[in-house]
């Protein structure tokens, strides 16, 4: 008997070329699902793929870090931005903000809200949270988002893991264990993942490792993350060495789709697995 395995491609809506590979991705290779950064500059294309291609399911892939801003105005989330009215690029920043105190978490409820109103009026059908970067492992952040996945009756919230023991690996293992737990109480499900360590270089040897990874866990279903693109004249604005064709290729691969079958998988989606939105 088969285990189901979402395997859910990041990002979408950050570039033209990111929509694209998504898409081939899902319609040629094993790509199931994917995230929609309500705040990327091609969302409003995004959504367009996402109703031209029905068996995509989706979720808002949050943000309150990275080069696109808010939905809100700065006085309206103001310890959320810098001066110039934009998130912080990196997780460490924001992470450092918010053990200091000095980030409001009723103004990332605002904004976290303003961004799962913004798919829903994009005609969304939010099958699942996450969050860019992982931000929701902070607990705080996670906090919002488990309540705005209970508000909107979404079945499913991501839970991010680390598999190395490096001091940030083993710095997640504690966030995530936390978040685990607050997943739990609120009777959402807790899924085995893979990706975290693996972004913008998940090769097909790297998916044959995150399968491996996966079978060995007795949960019921998992999830891989995967970030494929397409370079285009917009990519160029985010410097994060991203091999987005590699991860593409890979996921095109009829030996990594027999590889998936042979640790015991079949492609799923959240709102099939947990009976979503």
């Amino acid at each position: 008997m088969t285990r189901p395995l979402v395997v859910n491609a990041d990002d979408l809506g950050l570039s033209r070329g990111i929509n694209a590979a998504i898409r081939r991705a899902h319609v040629d290779g094993i790509v199931t699902s994917t995230s929609l950064l309500t705040v990327g500059r091609y969302a409003a294309d995004a959504a367009a793929m996402l109703r031209a291609t029905p068996s995509l399911a989706a979720g808002v892939h949050l943000a309150l870090v990275g080069e696109d801003p808010p939905l809100l105005s700065a006085r309206e989330v103001p310890t959320l931005v810098d001066r110039a009215g934009r998130f912080p690029l990196s997780y460490r920043t924001f992470v450092a903000r918010a053990a200091t105190g000095r980030v409001d978490l009723d103004d990332v409820r605002r904004e976290l809200g303003a961004q799962v109103q913004a798919g829903l009026d994009l005609g969304l059908e939010i099958g699942h949270l996450d969050t860019h970067q992982h931000v929701h492992l902070w607990p705080g952040v996670g906090a919002v988002v488990v309540d705005l996945a209970e508000q909107h009756g979404i079945a499913h919230v991501r839970l991010p893991r680390a598999h190395g023991r490096s001091p940030i690996g083993l710095g997640v293992g504690v966030l995530s264990r936390r978040l685990r737990d607050r997943l739990v109480a609120h009777g959402l499900p807790v899924t085995a993942y893979a990706g975290l360590e693996e972004a913008g270089g998940m090769d097909r040897a790297a998916l044959g490792r995150a399968f491996r990874a996966l079978a060995a866990t007795p949960a019921a279903a998992a999830e891989v993350n995967v970030h494929p693109g397409l370079v285009d004249a917009d990519s160029s604005r985010f410097d994060w060495g991203y091999r987005w064709e590699d991860e593409l290729a890979a996921l095109l691969d009829p030996d990594v789709r027999a590889d998936l079958s042979a640790h015991g998988f079949h492609p799923s989606t959240f709102p099939v697995i947990f009976g979503g939105s």
